[in-house]
């Protein structure tokens, strides 16, 4: 994750190679078969438009296997903050054709776009030709072969830069930056990349990005590296986990991390042992965290209703996929939301918080860490693929005052009782080994010294202590993003809410005003706050990727929504795009 000010490197005449309609988005994806260096070119294309002053997010897509087989890296370039995909692509990059029509759903293309292939690889796949997008041969492997230490990769990076309209003194930085080894590989390299600029004169029709955005601080930075960011900002110092697609990142980024701030990452042998030792921890007095995918999450269901029991703060960042089971481990879906509800066995109230954006990884997981420390209960961050293995380039997230403080016990507390039935339903926490505060801590229900109990008495009161604890939380203006106005809203979450932002950009130019209501907070359920947001409104839709419309039913059951309410939902893999959810809007806005 780098931070610090991106540098404006001015942009080349408008009558240079590559010369198309100015736009204020550009959408281009590379292609090509294991070891071609796709995801290469797309990181140092998403770092070059960083350099060049713009916003963009790169995703990537590859098929199940371990490693190679195909790739592709797809990147948006803007003049403003996205938080998500546009509807098609302008460019193409196909640096060979080897099972390449497998990511037809997933790059769109149409009569607009510019297929850019090597013709020695074979012709286009009829997949792609039925789009009817304008095909350029462009012989990479051949001129790659020309320029000593040259790669086709650094060919394809050059065409793409010259053709969308980055400055090449911004490609050219980018290049050093990433071989500050220099010698023959970057001489290669940097010829590579003019190959590819000389190249771009001899097509058209590529939109070009508009001039770039005034000067303001920018990360570039992962959902998953913003997550680990603000769990460590939050008061993290302990993490356990089993590596899963796709939250391995943010531990790999933790590891380190932890390290400069004397914390420490285990790595466990499954999620099991994960889940009980960040509960060690966190009953040791450590704010603690696992990372972990839905078929993880399954496993760690017991061991999350012993932390809601025993009343131990932790926090899981479940990183969701194509599920049920194995899945389609690479891929987004919104599909845990039943189980981070509901999935726990008996009445066992926690949190449930899910960020709206990249950037705002780290917001909602730092503030996760703060309910979980302050209410001593598990807190779930509901992040997923899509945020988690994107690369943006943000603004700056802003600085959170808030950190789990936790309520402790000291030593000589007459008469302690470590679940006390306080007013606020939250007891003093001793740290083991305190003198004279020793206390029991099991999944058994028990009295308010922690004594084993099986009265009703008991079970009563420390159900309702449980559940007063969240009840009471006043989670402020957290609790969602709200925007807009009109009789009209959408109630959306996660990866869904930057597409419904651009819908509503459209919708806009339509005459449909709406409001927008992206949830942060799931559990607890806000319905005074939700209330509040809705009051006028007559149609709600509900949008979310999955199949069986989970927050939907969720919203159906916890609140008491104004007139029609529609829901609109699809599951992965494929993203959500603008258009799809524009289009829902008017004909719900206006039936």
């Amino acid at each position: 994750m780098a931070s610090g000010e991106t540098h404006g490197a001015g942009r080349p005449d408008a009558g240079g190679p590559g010369q198309g309609e100015l736009r204020n988005s550009v959408s281009v994806a590379i292609a090509g078969s294991g070891g071609a260096g796709v995801m290469t070119a797309g990181n140092m294309l998403l770092e070059a438009a960083a350099q060049a002053g713009y916003y963009a997010l790169m995703t990537r897509s590859s098929g199940p296997q371990i490693r190679g087989g195909e790739a592709a890296a797809m990147i948006r370039i803007a003049t403003h903050p996205i938080d998500g995909t546009d509807d098609r692509y302008d460019l193409l990059i196909a640096l060979d054709w080897m099972n390449i029509n497998r990511f037809a759903a997933e790059i769109p293309l149409g009569p607009q776009s510019v297929l850019a292939g090597d013709p020695d690889q074979g012709e286009p796949p009829e997949v792609f030709v039925k789009t009817g997008a304008r095909y350029t041969p462009v012989p990479f492997k051949a001129a790659a072969k020309k320029i000593p230490n040259g790669w086709p990769n650094m060919i394809a990076f050059g065409l793409v830069g010259a053709l969308v309209g980055l400055a090449e003194d911004a490609l050219v930085k980018t290049v050093q930056k990433s071989m500050k080894k220099g010698g023959d590989a970057l001489a290669g390299s940097l010829a590579a990349v003019r190959a590819g600029i000389e190249a771009a004169a001899g097509i058209s029709g590529v939109p070009r990005i508009g001039s770039p955005p005034p000067q303001s601080p920018r990360w570039l930075v992962t959902g998953n590296q913003a997550a680990g960011y603000g769990a460590i900002r939050g008061g993290v110092r302990f993490v356990a986990a089993y590596p899963i697609t796709p939250a391995t990142e943010l531990l790999e980024w933790m590891a380190p991390a932890l390290k400069k701030v004397g914390g420490a990452l285990v790595q466990a042998e499954d999620e099991l042992a994960s889940i009980n030792m960040i509960l060690g921890a966190s009953y040791g007095g450590v704010p603690a965290l696992t990372a972990t995918s839905g078929p993880g999450l399954s496993l760690m269901i017991e061991s999350i209703g012993l932390g809601i029991t025993a009343e131990v703060p932790i926090v899981i960042v479940d990183v969701m996929r194509v599920g049920p089971s194995t899945g389609i481990a690479t891929k987004s879906e919104q599909s845990d939301v039943n189980i981070a509800l509901y999935g726990m066995h008996g009445d066992a109230p926690h949190v449930v918080v899910a960020p709206n954006s990249v950037a705002d990884c780290l917001m909602t997981t730092q503030w996760a860490v703060h309910l979980a420390e302050t209410l001593q209960v598990p807190a779930i961050v509901l992040a997923d693929q899509f945020f988690g293995q994107a690369r943006a380039v943000v603004e700056r997230p802003a600085d959170v005052a808030f950190a789990g403080e936790r309520r402790t016990a000291t030593a000589g507390d007459e008469g302690y009782q470590r679940y006390a039935l306080t007013e606020s339903g939250v007891s003093p926490m001793a740290i083991p080994g305190t003198p004279g505060i020793t206390y029991t801590a099991d999944g058994l229900e028990h009295n308010e010294r922690g004594t084993p109990s099986s009265q009703a008495a008991d079970h009563i009161a420390q159900l309702e202590k449980r559940a007063r604890k969240l009840a009471l939380l006043d989670c402020g203006s957290h609790w969602a993003d709200v925007e807009g106005e009109g009789d009209v809203a959408v109630i959306t979450f996660g990866s869904c809410t930057g597409p419904v932002r651009e819908a509503f950009a459209r919708a806009a130019a339509d005459g449909v005003r709406a409001r927008l209501v992206s949830l942060r907070l799931l559990a607890p359920a806000q319905p005074a706050r939700l209330a509040a947001a809705l009051e006028g409104v007559r149609r709600v839709l509900v949008v979310e990727q999955n199949h069986t419309g989970q927050l939907y039913r969720f919203l159906r059951a916890e609140y008491d929504l104004p007139g029609e309410v529609s829901s609109f939902r699809r599951p992965g893999p494929l993203p959500m795009r603008p258009d799809e959810i524009h289009r829902q809007l008017i004909e719900w806005s206006r039936a």
